[in-house]
């Protein structure tokens, strides 16, 4: 797992999940523990269930339906799920699972490849971009439930070449001012970020960083390199 797939998830838990939300339910799904895992960055106190597609090491329970979650309608308190998105061919689906089964006051949140190499386990079908939260919780209106981004961004790379897409959903937007803190609000090496209640984007850019680089790079190359 790459570093700041750790990092994003830790800044998470950090902002949500404090000290006062111990005794909560946590499930992460694709939680195989490969080559590391968010849940050593879970806060204690909390019961952690990892669910996941095959057995291994990390998960407690195995899917047997990749779109249906072996959970009640409206009992888990946090979901969250890094680097798995990607890799679903129909997330959508999966996203209206995790919804369902969020209690109203329950967050999900998601780390998603923004860019980066085509990595199958078994497929990889999707890249997110900025936009993509606000999308995800028009599909949960859509199906009838009050879904709402409390916020999200992409995240700068540092030890691998992967921009995160990290978002925060809330079930009920009812229960939206039960989290007054975003991870945006402290953790500053970011762009394209979004927040509940603000229309622009924040820290904006239009090209993603990898763009920036080769951009970096085309002028010096064009500042030494004699045209005509």
């Amino acid at each position: 797992m790459h570093t700041t797939a750790i990092k994003n998830a830790e800044f998470f838990f950090k902002t949500y999940v404090g000290p006062e939300h111990k005794g909560k339910v946590i499930v992460e799904i694709g939680s195989q523990d490969v080559n590391g895992s968010i849940r050593t960055v879970a806060p204690a106190g909390n019961e952690y269930i990892g669910v996941d597609f095959v057995e291994g090491r990390g998960v407690d329970l195995v899917l047997q339906n990749p779109y249906k979650l072996p959970f009640e309608d409206n009992s888990i308190d946090f979901l969250v799920s890094s680097s798995v998105f990607e890799h679903s061919e129909m997330f959508w689906l999966l996203f209206i699972e995790i919804i369902r089964v969020l209690k109203p006051d329950g967050l999900f949140y998601l780390n998603v490849p923004s860019n980066g190499q085509f990595h199958r386990y078994p497929v990889d079908c999707w890249r997110f971009y900025p936009d993509s939260g606000n999308a995800l919780a028009k599909w949960a209106r859509m199906c009838e439930y009050n879904t709402a981004l409390l916020e999200s961004y992409v995240s700068y790379q540092e030890v691998d070449a992967w921009n995160d897409f990290v978002s925060v959903f809330i079930k009920d937007e009812t229960f939206a001012s039960k989290y007054p803190k975003r991870i945006i609000h402290t953790h500053g090496h970011f762009y394209n970020g979004m927040e509940h209640g603000v229309n622009n984007f924040i820290n904006p850019k239009e090209s993603t960083e990898d763009q920036q680089r080769l951009q970096a790079i085309g002028s010096i190359v064009n500042r030494r390199v004699p045209m005509g």
